[in-house]
């Protein structure tokens, strides 16, 4: 199986985190199986190579897309992913931003579920979240469309979260 992992990055915390994902799928998988690219630096046709996909994605200001996602947001629109496996995760300050938290992971997810994806990697909206509204919460906003991650105001949730959601992951891949 080989897993192409996509992200954007203006300030490298969707980088770092992306990395993290990768070096711990590797290792749960025993095996290299995650490609990584940098959007700024890659053609989103890239995808038709895999499978399975990971996109990473932050959130900027009020509910705004990170720069090379929005520079590329018509290429996103003309993915096909039909048969895609896709795993989404972002990261917002759900403080600064408590109105629009992780609202460009929510976008994200409707533009690749409209592509034809099949989402997996749902992450629970637990107590440890506090924010006023999302456009990446489920209908029952009991779960967000991916892994919401807050390196601003949870730092130091973010490694335990990453872990618990790779093997998620990897559990969802099995069935």
């Amino acid at each position: 199986m080989k897993i192409g992992l996509f992200y954007g990055s203006t300030t490298c915390y969707t980088e770092i985190a992306s990395e993290k994902i990768q070096t711990k799928l590797n290792e749960l998988f025993d095996v290299p199986v995650v490609e990584i690219f940098n959007i700024k630096d890659t053609e989103l046709n890239t995808v038709a190579d895999f499978d399975v996909l990971i996109f990473g994605i932050s959130t900027w200001d009020f509910g705004e897309l990170q720069e090379d996602w929005e520079s590329q947001w018509a290429d996103v629109e003309s993915l096909d992913l039909s048969g895609k496996t896709l795993a989404l995760f972002g990261l917002g300050d759900q403080e600064g931003y408590a109105e629009w938290f992780q609202d460009a992971l929510g976008m994200l997810h409707d533009v690749c579920i409209n592509q034809g994806a099949n989402p997996i990697g749902y992450w629970p909206n637990g107590d440890d979240y506090e924010f006023i509204a999302s456009k990446a919460l489920t209908a029952d906003k009991s779960h967000f469309v991916g892994l919401a991650l807050d390196d601003e105001g949870q730092y130091d949730l973010t490694e335990q979260r990453i872990s618990d959601w790779c093997e998620q992951l990897l559990t969802e891949l099995a069935d």
